[in-house]
């Protein structure tokens, strides 16, 4: 994350805030068509070792390119080698995008599940390189495995969901969000109005992390967090990531945002960001969590 201080917002009135919960978002969810056949289908529960088993991916990665995953170095490349390689083979539509910056190449991820309704997107990111001095593994290599966890049980599931799941992974957010900037700066005006929200997962994976911090940026979505993590009796916080992490780069262009984080810890930006400094606990309650907003947003039918 290109952040130095989390900003734990406002938890007053959460109370409050969390009785309305389970009726504010409910306007925000797609009506699902009775197709024939066709049925909600209920978010999956991810196995812990399935986000895991791609944390564990992304630090052999940096163990071998010279201990990082950084822009303009070939860990970074090697990664996105992996997530690419990964969702080709479970059935996604990728692309790759290209950009320059401090005279090295980058590269973001775009990966959609092909079904749905391309007019009416559901956003899913996170940034996939490291700082130099490190494999970044909660920062942000956590973001990463979730979101390659929740995609690959998109695939398994074969949900058809009403609206377009999209999912980004971005380059160089460690040197301003260059990355994301581009991507959301090319992209034209009638595309970015499909884009119904974006979400962000940055740092997610916090060893021992009790109370998962909220994206303050916009009440309707962030309720859907809060009535989720209040169902499993786990404690939430408002957080102020202003505009230091890709969704800044969605904000800046009209789109609506969230996302969850578990929040900074002693090794960020440090060489000690390995898989010890994460936990599988934590980790599954992520995935899990972003994969009920995901089916929930998107209207995820079964047949």
């Amino acid at each position: 994350m290109h952040l130095r201080t989390l900003v734990a917002g406002a938890v007053a009135a959460a109370l409050g805030a969390t009785t309305l919960a389970g009726t504010a978002w409910a306007e925000i969810l797609p009506t699902v068509p009775g197709a024939r056949g066709a049925a909600a289908a209920d978010p999956p529960v991810i196995p812990e070792s399935a986000p895991m088993e791609h944390i564990q991916g992304l630090q052999k990665v940096a163990d071998a390119n010279g201990g990082n995953r950084a822009h303009g170095r070939p860990g970074f490349k090697a990664s996105i080698d992996y997530v690419k390689g990964k969702l080709d083979a479970a059935g996604f539509t990728t692309s790759v995008q290209n950009f320059t910056h401090n005279g090295a190449t980058g590269w973001n991820l775009i990966a959609d599940w092909p079904h749905g309704d391309a007019n009416n997107v559901v956003f899913l990111g996170a940034h996939l390189d490291s700082v130099p001095a490190g494999p970044g593994i909660n920062d942000d290599g956590s973001g990463t495995a979730s979101l390659m966890a929740v995609a690959l049980e998109v695939a398994k599931s074969n949900v058809k969901p009403a609206k377009r799941l999209r999912f980004g992974w971005w380059g160089a957010e460690e040197l301003g969000l260059i990355g994301s900037k581009y991507y959301t700066q090319q992209l034209p005006a009638d595309e970015r109005k499909k884009i119904a929200v974006y979400l962000n997962f940055d740092m997610v994976g916090a060893k021992g992390t009790q109370t998962w911090g909220v994206y303050e940026q916009s009440s309707e979505y962030n309720a859907i967090w809060k009535d989720y993590f209040k169902g499993k009796n786990i404690p939430t916080k408002n957080v102020n990531y202003g505009d230091r992490s890709d969704h800044g780069s969605f904000l800046r262009i009209g789109v609506k945002v969230s996302g969850i984080g578990s929040g900074s810890d002693p090794c960020y930006h440090k060489a000690c960001d390995t898989t010890s400094n994460v936990d599988a606990r934590t980790m599954g309650v992520t995935t899990n969590a972003i994969a009920h907003v995901a089916w929930k947003l998107s209207g995820a039918r079964r047949y």
